[in-house]
C-alpha cells in the first residue's frame, strides 16, 4: 500500500472534499435589523436588541452588513461586536438617520478605503434619488485579508421601498459605481436589502452583473424561502427581499446559503430574517 503523508495528504483530502487548497473561506451576512421606533410595542428595538446581537455573535460571520441602523442602535453594536470594526455614514449626513454600516472582523482584515454614496443623481452629497420616499445610501469598503494578502470589496445597501425608478436607477448606479472603484477586478460582495422580489426588473438587472449566492450553492439553501416577516411569526415567510450577490469570476466558489429563522418566545428579533453565506475564494496574484 502507498502511503501519503504531508503535502500529499491534504492534496487528497482537498481533493475528496471538492475543496481547492488555496480557497480562505468567507461567511457573510446581511441583516436589516429594523429601525428603533416607539410604535413596535412588544418588538421595540429595546426588547430585541440582546437577542439580535447574541445571534450575530452565535453565527459569527466575517462580514455583517446591516441596514436600517440608527445611530444609537450602531453604537450598541459597536459595543456588543467588540471583535469587529465598523464603516458607514448616515444617509441624512453629519451622523443622523439610518445607515448601511459594514462590520468586518478586526483581527482578519485591515480596511484599504471606504466610501458611503447616496443612490442619487447627485451621489457625493446628501440628496434623494428620482421617485425615492427616502433618503438611500450605499457604504463600500475595500478589505485587506491580513492572512492571504488577498483584497476585496464589500457594497452594502438598502433600496426604497417605494419607488421603482429608485430602485433600478439605485442599482445601476451600484453596479457603475463597482466598476469604476474596481479597477483591479478584485472579487466583490454585493448584499443589501433591495426591496424588490427575485423576478423582478430590479434584481434581473442585478444578476446581468453579479450572480446570486442562494442559486450557487453547492449545498442545499437552508431556511424560508422569504426573508421578510413583517413581525408575523405565525406566519409563513415567502417574502425573499434580502440578497447577498458576488462577482462573477472563478474568485468565488458558494459552498452554503441560510435564512436565519431564529427566534425567542415566539418573536423574532427584527422584521426581516438575515441572510448568511459561506463563501470560498481563490487567493488571487494581485495586490
Amino acid at each position: 500500500m502507498i502511503q501519503l503523508t504531508g503535502r500529499f495528504q491534504l492534496c487528497a483530502l482537498a481533493l475528496l472534499l471538492g475543496r481547492p487548497l488555496m480557497a480562505q473561506t468567507l461567511t457573510c451576512m446581511t441583516y436589516n435589523i429594523r429601525l428603533e421606533v416607539a410604535s413596535d410595542g412588544d418588538d421595540a428595538w429595546e426588547n430585541r436588541r440582546d437577542y439580535l446581537s447574541d445571534q450575530i455573535r452565535f453565527y459569527e460571520p466575517d462580514i455583517l452588513g446591516i441596514q436600517e441602523g440608527l445611530p444609537q442602535q450602531v453604537a450598541f453594536l459597536q459595543q456588543k461586536l467588540s471583535d469587529y470594526a465598523s464603516e458607514g455614514t448616515g444617509r441624512e449626513g453629519q451622523g443622523r438617520g439610518e445607515s448601511t454600516h459594514v462590520f468586518y472582523k478586526k483581527d482578519r482584515f485591515r480596511q484599504v478605503k471606504a466610501q458611503t454614496f447616496w443612490l442619487s443623481a447627485t451621489p457625493d452629497t446628501v440628496s434623494m434619488g428620482w421617485d425615492a420616499a427616502c433618503l438611500r445610501v450605499c457604504t463600500a469598503i475595500l478589505l485587506k485579508d491580513i492572512r492571504t494578502r488577498q483584497h476585496f470589496w464589500v457594497f452594502n445597501t438598502h433600496l426604497d421601498h417605494m419607488g421603482e425608478m429608485a430602485r433600478k436607477n439605485g442599482v445601476a448606479l451600484i453596479l457603475d459605481s463597482i466598476k469604476k472603484l474596481n479597477p483591479k477586478a478584485y472579487p466583490v460582495v454585493l448584499m443589501g436589502d433591495f426591496n424588490a422580489l427575485p423576478e423582478s426588473e430590479v434584481i434581473q438587472l442585478v444578476k446581468k452583473e453579479l450572480d446570486d449566492t442562494q442559486l450557487l450553492s453547492l449545498s442545499k439553501p437552508f431556511g424560508p424561502e422569504g426573508t421578510f416577516n413583517a413581525f408575523k411569526f405565525q406566519e409563513p415567510v415567502r417574502k425573499r427581499i434580502d440578497y447577498i450577490f458576488v462577482s462573477r469570476s472563478n474568485h468565488w466558489k458558494v459552498w452554503k446559503h441560510a435564512v436565519l429563522s431564529d427566534s425567542k418566545n415566539l418573536h423574532y428579533p427584527s422584521d426581516h430574517l438575515p441572510v448568511w453565506t459561506e463563501l470560498h475564494y481563490q487567493k488571487s496574484t494581485k495586490r
